[in-house]
């Protein structure tokens, strides 16, 4: 089977979390090829991989958003659109849904010029029309540019050239979604979905909080990646999430229940089941396994970790993982340089299986998370955590909806640095219960989160949408 991987803003250009993921999942899929469809935001960064591409990767397509700024600017006089697309075009800038099938016909089969239509009458009439009947105070330059803003990257991601295969799987909506349902009604084939966060809440928030968005346009930017998640939803023939909660999250977007599934995220546990606790050093030894970015919030838990030592003087803090975002780094270096926290070990990428050995319990303090492949690391390995009450680390920490073993470790509310360093606290001075949630958590992890178990609900989720495609 030829199975083309849609991806973006991940694998192959930064480690850990989604790209983790990819990487086993292909590598332990021998027996099939795989073509990997990249969404990158930057043309400088083609090439920079950060793994070593698996032997099984027989091609591979590089799309960049900040190339649809460099297209030949093409105005053509005699297009005229018809009154379909015309339709289809103001649905689109809208954010509401369309027949997407007339688009996919203009820009990949005829292969029109995304200018064509930013520089024509029938895209000028929409949005006069538009300015006067909700934006009438607004300058219509700024609606001019905003709209444009949304729609450049959408339509020139549609008029990508579709890579031949059997099968197109995507691991989020979003711009990625937006290629898995071109290549599914373009090329007649099956799309299936795989959903790590919820990508279209994640966008919402994001946007909610940018200072780049006009206030008056974020929610035109919010419906844009809404209508992406509903397209994907629509078009997938399976779509599966990582937990129950963000399944029930997919239904409210709009997904149909009688296409999701839930398979969660596995690890290779023997690399971790058989790693010993921490011998005694003096120290109480707290383990990050997170990349520098804004959504992990390393800011917070540098704020959690200035407070815990006024009360665990001898606390250490060793944050592992790549620098994703250099200047979100920066910042965080600063801010430990301005608190005067000691202690504090940035270690950059690392073996995870073995540096565990000299943690004592792990920190998650993410304001987004899908299923963190770091806890169930962190739980593999008999390591309590302190976490923050995002995405799939309620059931991992509490065991609801998957078994009733217990606590395995400390859930708290995010952004909150108080509520952080006092879980901290609990663990740094209990051993006996950080040893006992550590043994609940190995158990659950062992019974739930086998990476080869993973791979085969998925082969099997293959099979089935392989079927009922053909049905």
């Amino acid at each position: 089977m030829r199975i083309c991987m849609i991806l973006e803003g991940c694998y192959p250009y930064v480690r850990g979390g989604v790209s983790s993921w990819v990487h086993n999942y292909i590598l332990d899929m021998p027996q099939h090829e795989f073509v990997l469809w990249i969404i990158g935001a930057e043309a400088k960064n083609k090439g920079q991989y950060k793994y070593e591409l698996p032997p099984n990767v027989v091609e591979v397509r590089e799309v960049f958003l900040d190339d649809a700024m460099r297209m030949p600017v093409a105005k053509d006089p005699k297009l005229k659109f018809t009154d379909e697309e015309i339709e289809a075009h103001k649905r689109l800038i809208a954010g509401e849904d369309l027949d997407w099938t007339v688009l996919f016909k203009d820009y990949n089969h005829k292969k029109i010029n995304v200018h064509t239509f930013l520089m024509s009458e029938a895209f000028l009439d929409i949005l006069l029309d538009m300015c006067h009947r909700d934006f009438p105070f607004i300058a219509f330059s700024d609606l001019f540019h905003t709209i444009r803003s949304i729609l450049l990257p959408t339509l020139y991601l549609i008029s990508q050239n579709i890579p031949a295969a059997d099968v197109y799987h995507s691991s989020c909506t979003g711009y990625a979604g937006l290629l898995g349902a071109l290549a599914s009604i373009m090329r007649h084939k099956p799309y299936i979905l795989t959903e790590h966060g919820i990508y279209s809440r994640e966008r919402e928030e994001e946007i909610l909080r940018a200072t780049w968005v006009p206030r008056h346009f974020k929610r035109l930017w919010i419906k844009h990646f809404f209508l992406l998640a509903r397209t994907a939803y629509d078009t997938a023939v399976s779509v599966t999430a990582l937990y129950s909660r963000a399944s029930n999250i997919q239904q409210e977007l709009g997904c149909a229940r009688n296409k999701q599934k839930v398979i969660f995220n596995g690890i290779e546990t023997h690399r971790f089941a058989n790693i010993p606790p921490k011998p005694p050093n003096g120290h109480i030894d707290i383990g990050a396994i997170v990349r520098f970015h804004p959504i992990k919030d390393i800011k917070t838990m540098i704020y959690a970790f200035f407070g815990l030592k006024t009360q665990i003087p001898n606390a250490r803090l060793h944050i592992l993982g790549d620098t994703d975002d250099e200047e979100y780094r920066a910042e965080c270096e600063d801010l430990i340089d301005q608190l005067v926290v000691k202690d504090i070990l940035i270690l950059g990428n690392t073996d995870t299986a073995a540096y565990m050995e000299k943690l004592d319990f792990t920190v998650l303090t993410s304001i987004s998370e899908g299923q963190p492949l770091s806890l169930l690391e962190s739980l593999a390995a008999g390591r309590a955590c302190v976490a923050t009450d995002v995405g799939c680390c309620r059931e991992l920490l509490t065991g609801e909806t998957i078994d009733d073993l217990g606590q395995a470790g400390i859930l708290v509310k995010p952004m909150q640095a108080q509520a952080i360093a006092s879980g901290m606290e609990v663990l740094s001075k209990h051993p006996y219960l950080r040893k006992q949630m550590g043994s609940i958590g190995k158990k659950r992890v062992l019974k739930n989160f086998r990476h080869e178990d993973i791979i085969a609900q998925y082969l099997d989720n293959y099979r089935e949408a392989l079927k009922l495609w053909q049905e």
